[in-house]
């Protein structure tokens, strides 16, 4: 029989120490997993050398919390699912953390789980030592590693915590996919307008001056317009990009953000399309939060950071503050226009009922199916509407260029 040196979390949350008696390090891993301990270090032997690590790195304790890189999602999405297998195979933290830190392959990842590392060696929390890199682990994902430390369930947390990355990441790809359709052939409709008006126009005005007859209205306007253009160039193009970047600026601010949160919700076609996001995003973040035995209090101020929307947040905000008091979850929100009667009552059978997580993902589910099918549903619409759009716009200016000279071909004709 060895003797194996441990420092494990217990299902109370507390770092506990001590040695135990196996044949292996694996039956000494099974033995400690089956009193639900979460195995920070495992050293075979005294652990005195390990020990005494601990406590030198521990000695830092005192100095500015190290911020790691910035991993991208992706990335931090391999990461939580290769570290709940691990941690399930009954691998210790340090050891997969450590693994999982060689195997990186960005300079970000690295530097996180190095952070990581050297955090949880000096007996940090994982989550605690999560809170260090703040570019890399948002507080959701903090606060479900803080739950699944207390629960003695880590691996069964990291696996659910991946599943809502995965799935959030791809709803995410879904919005990127209808939108940049619509935005590149925008670009292009208006950089042929431009060029068109600005490069071909103005090589057939010598053509219509020597006709010296009446030019079409709409030749005209086109030739006016050219004029306009070539004259004013760097006030238009200056002033296209200074709009663009003013945009930008006043988005970021506070009053921007809420204009833009309210505008986004109020339009049309579109505007249905993202209040299904909001709506998908609350309800699996709250799910995801609730069966990972975060405190109802904290799930509501994490659900409000991360909903996307300024009018979703004050309304989560606003029931936050009535739960406070003893009222129902359900009895605010049903006053809030963001959230149909639908959700709001699903919401209160699972309050009554004690099944409010899977009432929540079954939202989800039901809104990620919704946006799916209205992405693809407009993904087939405006693909003709911007084809026939192009076609208006470049179709006028070749009409009102070659207007005049067909009416002069049939007078000739005629005559």
């Amino acid at each position: 029989m060895a003797e194996f040196k441990y420092a494990a979390k217990d299902p109370g949350g507390s770092t506990v120490e001590g040695t135990i008696q196996a044949e292996t390090k694996a039956e000494a891993v099974a033995e400690l997993r089956r009193k639900n301990l979460i195995i920070l270090r495992l050293d075979e032997g005294g652990g005195r050398k390990a020990l005494f690590k601990k406590r030198k790195a521990g000695g830092g304790a005192g100095k500015a919390p190290t911020r790691g890189g910035r991993a991208k999602k992706g990335e931090i999405v391999i990461f939580t699912r290769q570290l709940a297998t691990m941690v399930g195979a009954g691998l210790s933290l340090l050891e997969a953390l450590d693994v999982l830190g060689h195997q990186a392959e960005s300079k970000g990842m690295k530097q996180t789980c190095q952070v990581l590392v050297d955090a949880v060696r000096g007996g940090s929390d994982l989550s605690a030592a999560m809170e260090q890199c703040p570019r890399s682990f948002t507080p959701l994902y903090v606060s479900m590693v803080k739950a699944g430390e207390v629960s003695g369930q880590m691996d069964t947390i990291l696996n659910r915590l991946a599943d809502y990355m995965e799935a959030a990441e791809e709803l995410s790809r879904e919005i990127k996919s209808a939108m940049t359709y619509p935005v590149i052939s925008m670009v292009l409709v208006v950089g042929i307008t431009m060029f068109l008006m600005m490069g071909v126009v103005p090589t057939f005005k010598s053509v219509f001056e020597s006709l010296d007859t009446d030019l079409p209205a709409i030749t005209q306007m086109v030739l006016d317009m050219s004029n306009f253009l070539r004259a004013n160039a760097v006030l238009v193009i200056g002033g296209m990009f200074a709009s663009i970047i003013g945009t930008v600026v006043f988005k970021r601010t506070t009053t921007g953000q809420r204009f833009f949160d309210h505008l986004l919700l109020r339009l049309p076609v579109f505007g249905v399309l993202f209040q299904k996001v909001c709506l998908a995003r609350f309800s699996r973040t709250f799910a995801t939060l609730v069966r990972s035995g975060v405190p109802i209090m904290a799930t509501l101020d994490i659900v409000a950071a991360t909903s996307g929307n300024w009018v979703l947040t004050k309304a989560v905000l606003a029931s936050r503050d009535s739960v406070r008091s003893g009222n129902l979850l359900s009895e605010p929100l049903a006053s809030e226009k963001i959230f149909p009667p639908m959700v709001t009552r699903m919401i209160a059978i699972g309050e009554r009922t004690g099944a409010l997580e899977t009432l929540l993902e079954k939202i989800a589910e039901f809104y990620d199916s919704q946006v799916k099918a209205q992405v693809k549903a407009l993904t087939s619409l405006i693909e003709p509407l911007l084809i026939a759009f192009m076609g208006l716009v470049v179709g006028g200016v070749v009409l009102a260029i070659f207007m005049p000279i067909l009416n002069m071909v049939s007078n000739l004709s005629a005559g």
